[in-house]
């Protein structure tokens, strides 16, 4: 097998001295602020965060990952840190949302138009770019997904939402490109809202990433291994994508034990392929890593597949997230 260039999802486990873990698991993934969650005072609070995206970075170049983030380290969720960063919600009366697993969830309530009136990870790519030499990413919730988990007092139209929040993420990721190497979305809910996703997914897909050169990723999911257990073999939406115009799409694979040969439906993409079971409390051989690429070379070129884990690694043990990434990297070039 040749070798196979790897990345993370997104997250990285923040470490204890930094936020109170105990918080994430009483309300699983916050859709709203979640300040509580940090144990350093906000005075010292972006010190601290700094200090920890050295720590992941460090931890994702020993390991032997070719395209890194920050972890993430600076974010409560992947969501609610851009979500609630826009023009046109009311953050002192959230609304409600049903989550993918039936639950009812504080969410942005939205109650004016939906703009970005200024950079929400811009300050933090500049760190990222600064702490390491090997090429970054930055991921930003998909404007499908932030439609889904929002209260919509304003618009009354998923579609129109969705579009509103696509250019607002588009005016992120046109700043971003200039600092990052790829830009990533992560879409969990097309899995979830597969439907809706057919009606108008692609179109708010196509929006956010206008007029980006750099490679980009759509990332989808079944949801957090902590929280979903039993996950089907198969996407409810994936062929989609195809008529998308994202370079990438990222999937999950290993825990579900997917059926690979659903990549067939995406030969203008390169695949993200997630290898690593998060929910597996034991890190991978990187003979394991090397079986499970092979297994996806017989439906997709070498050059159209990059390794990763199946999602963000931010509810793991570090060590455990850390001797996976070293198995993966190892695995990549051929276990």
């Amino acid at each position: 097998m040749s070798r196979i260039p790897t990345t993370v999802v997104g997250s990285y486990p923040q470490p204890d001295w930094l936020v109170d873990k105990t918080q994430f698991q009483l309300t699983a993934v916050p859709r709203v602020r979640m300040r509580q969650v940090w144990r350093v005072a906000e005075p010292w609070l972006r010190e601290a965060q700094d200090d920890a995206v050295r720590v992941a970075v460090s931890d994702m170049e020993r390991a032997g990952i070719d395209v890194i983030t920050d972890g993430e380290q600076r974010r409560e969720s992947y969501f609610n840190e851009f979500a609630n960063a826009l023009e046109g919600l009311d953050l002192d009366r959230p609304g409600t949302a049903i989550n993918r697993r039936g639950v009812p969830t504080p969410v942005p309530r939205v109650v004016g138009p939906i703009a970005r009136a200024r950079p929400v990870n811009l300050r933090d790519a500049q760190f990222l770019r600064a702490a390491t030499d090997r090429p970054i990413k930055v991921t930003v919730p998909g404007p499908f997904t932030m439609a889904q988990l929002a209260q919509d007092d304003y618009y009354r139209d998923e579609e129109r939402l969705a579009q509103a929040y696509a250019v607002a993420v588009n005016a992120e990721l046109r700043e971003l490109e200039a600092v990052v190497d790829v830009l990533q979305l992560d879409e969990p809910y097309m899995q979830a809202q597969p439907e809706r996703a057919r009606a108008y997914a692609v179109p708010a897909i196509d929006r956010a990433l206008a007029g980006i050169r750099k490679p980009t990723i759509v990332h989808l999911c079944f949801g957090y291994a902590f929280a979903v257990k039993d996950k089907p073999s198969g996407y409810s939406f994936l062929p989609e994508l195809e008529r998308c115009v994202a370079s990438h799409v990222s999937i999950e694979a290993a825990q579900p034990k997917l059926d690979l040969s659903a990549l067939a439906a995406l030969p203008s993409k390169t695949i993200v392929l997630g290898v690593l079971d998060l929910n597996d409390p034991t890190a991978e051989s990187p003979g394991t890593v090397a079986a499970r690429l092979e297994a996806a070379l017989r439906h997709v070129t070498a050059a159209r597949l990059v390794a990763a884990p199946d999602c963000g690694m931010k509810y793991l043990p570090r060590d455990l997230a850390f001797a996976k990434l070293r198995a993966l990297a190892e695995g990549a070039r051929g276990g």
